[in-house]
């Protein structure tokens, strides 16, 4: 009953907004208002839209939502008057919410530049969100510690580098004995915090649980399901308590930590591993104190326990998808596009894009000396370019909505503080599941 009310409420909403929209007075001005989804690249979006501005004249406003409410934000911002002219949609799950805003990209030249077509975001015959980024994420490691582990006389292990950790068996063998042998390592724990500050759980209930989304899929041949069976929940339980288990931060602490914290924790040498995407050597390198090198920024695979995993690679695709508002004014239309044309094929706009936004962008304008230069970026394509790997796709975009995850995020916690049932959560996820999308498709 809970969760068809929260439907309800949200259908409710989204009316709210459609109305609002309906009656905003339009933009007769030719500007841009940016709503970015990355809290981390906040003030690279804006040194990014002053550069843009200085050079042609048009203004650009950037407003980032706080981490994990870029959809309550987005609802918020696309009720007023000045609404975003530029905006992120997630995938089609998010098309669906937000399609009434979203004008049709299919005849302009951001899409005519897009190398792989079939990322887009379409139906029919219109494309109605545009993929501006590929991304990938894993276990980043710092191989400084990782060579210093595998020197000592008496570790547990017979592996001799990272190089042989292939499965979650290894994987785990290696993570507790450096558990072990931390203080002999100079380090706090073997992985960064698990962190559960309110906003701050996607990479668990969203990144983490794309794994065993992404199996049962595969082994279904679906792409999307209305009902899950969760077939690989104990892989997934798995690969979370080597996490919780082997960490900086006792469990019962979990809830005061950020991802900020644990990408800190990494960046001071304190932890061996933390599980986060190419996006966050930026928030490596720039922390006060780092002392990892770039040379020994390193991925390993998200690996689970499930058979056949030795030829899985890294987590690979996008939820970056632009979307451009179909009710702002041509002028202001107008405008966004000359923003996304100048960022995408311009020799300053595709440096802005490598070297501040840090994007890995999809498009034929690029060659692949322009890419970001940053080690996250070289171990992606180190991983792509291996054709013995299958990269595993970013199936969370099809999950149900953001009060699932949120919901599923919650339950990670409880089970961590040692009040929810593993089997409990299984339950719930699924039902959540089912009832959500059922909520969706009506």
């Amino acid at each position: 009953m809970k969760i068809k009310l929260s439907a309800a409420f949200m259908a409710a909403a989204a009316a709210l907004v459609l109305l609002a929209a309906g009656c905003a007075k339009k933009d007769s001005g030719g500007s841009v208002y940016l709503l970015n989804f990355k809290p981390e690249i906040d003030q690279q979006w804006k040194e990014v839209a002053a550069e843009f501005s200085k050079e042609t004249g048009i203004k650009v406003k950037v407003v980032t939502a706080a981490s994990g409410t870029y959809e309550s934000t987005l609802r918020a911002e696309l009720s007023k008057a000045d609404a975003p002219t530029l905006f992120n949609i997630n995938g089609p799950v998010g098309y669906q919410t937000w399609k009434d805003f979203t004008a049709d990209l299919k005849d302009t030249n951001v899409y005519a530049w897009l190398s792989d077509k079939s990322l887009a975001v379409t139906e029919a015959g219109g494309v109605y969100g545009i993929p501006y980024a590929v991304e990938t994420y894993g276990i980043i490691y710092n191989d400084a510690i990782l060579r210093k582990y595998f020197a000592l006389p008496g570790k547990a292990v017979p592996l001799t580098s990272p190089a042989e950790i292939t499965n979650f068996a290894a994987l785990k063998a290696v993570v507790e004995d450096i558990q072990k042998n931390k203080e002999a390592l100079g380090i706090e724990g073997a992985f960064a915090s698990t962190s559960f500050s309110p906003g701050e759980d996607w990479r668990w209930q969203t990144h983490l649980a794309n794994l065993p989304i992404y199996y049962e899929y595969r082994e279904k041949g679906a792409g999307d399901l209305p009902a899950i069976d969760f077939t690989y929940n104990a892989n997934y339980k798995n690969i979370f308590d080597l996490y919780i288990n082997n960490s900086i931060t006792d469990k019962k602490m979990l809830g005061s930590k950020t991802v900020g914290d644990s990408m800190s924790e990494f960046a001071l040498g304190k932890t061996a591993f933390v599980q986060n995407g190419n996006w966050a050597w930026g928030q490596i390198s720039s922390e006060a104190g780092n002392v990892v090198k770039a040379e020994d920024v390193k991925f390993l695979p998200i690996y689970t326990g499930v058979p056949g995993e030795e030829a899985q690679g890294l987590c690979t695709g996008t939820e970056n998808f632009i979307s451009l508002n179909a009710k702002a004014s041509a002028s202001a239309r107008e405008a966004s596009l000359k923003l996304l044309e100048w960022l995408f094929n311009t020799p300053q706009g595709k440096k802005n894009v490598a070297e501040k936004l840090g994007f890995v962008a999809p498009f034929s304008t690029f060659s692949a000396e322009e890419r970001p230069a940053d080690p996250l970026v070289k171990e992606m394509f180190r991983y792509l370019d291996n054709t013995n790997l299958t990269s595993v796709s970013w199936n969370f975009v099809s999950f149900p909505g953001q009060a699932f995850k949120d919901e599923l995020g919650a339950s990670l916690y409880q089970y961590a503080l040692g009040s929810k049932p593993w089997d409990t959560l299984t339950a719930e996820t699924k039902a959540n599941w089912a009832a959500e999308k059922k909520a969706l498709a009506n």
